[in-house]
């Protein structure tokens, strides 16, 4: 099982790595923006789609390494009350409730990706209309992240659930 949580892990921390970086080309794109509408007069075709979806793919990358760190939102007031056997098991049934609907979620985001990418479709909000099966995607890539994250953190929580402690890696 540490084989699998680690490989899990590794890829999450690699998308969110990647999430990361692209922080610069966002950067890029708005001081681009910003200096050709004010400084030249110009305003630029691209500036506005590349940014709504630089920024989505962030947080699409982001979301499962959040999760891998413990970054997402959570009610400690609860958590704080209860003992490492009882947080794990309100964790395992959270996880078995939300899984479903996250396989389902890129079931469907990966049709829509595809379908996209089959019929070139076009984002129709700028002038610049760029194909959008990339950010489709990188949905459908981020989701898919998120749920072999939450299948980590499910065995973490079995684990602890069954008795046994986890190292500061995660590892049982």
């Amino acid at each position: 099982m540490n084989v699998l949580i680690k490989s899990i892990e590794s890829l999450t921390r690699f998308a969110g790595g990647i999430g990361a970086v692209l922080i610069f080309p966002l950067i890029g794109a708005l001081v681009t923006e910003v200096f050709s509408r004010y400084v030249i007069g110009r305003p630029t075709l691209w500036a506005f789609e590349i940014s709504y979806m630089v920024m989505g793919a962030i947080f699409m990358l982001g979301m499962a390494n959040a999760l891998r760190v413990g970054q997402h939102v959570s009610v400690d007031l609860v958590s704080l009350q209860l003992g490492p056997r009882h947080n794990a098991l309100v964790r395992v049934i959270g996880y078995l409730l939300f899984l479903p609907v996250l396989v389902w979620l890129v079931w469907e985001l990966s049709k829509y990706a595809y379908d996209a990418f089959e019929v070139k479709e076009r984002s129709g909000r700028s002038a610049w209309n760029p194909v959008v099966w990339p950010i489709f995607t990188v949905w459908f890539v981020g989701f898919g992240l998120l749920a072999l994250q939450v299948v980590a953190e499910l065995i973490k929580s079995l684990v602890v659930l069954m008795g046994r402690e986890l190292d500061e890696e995660g590892e049982a």
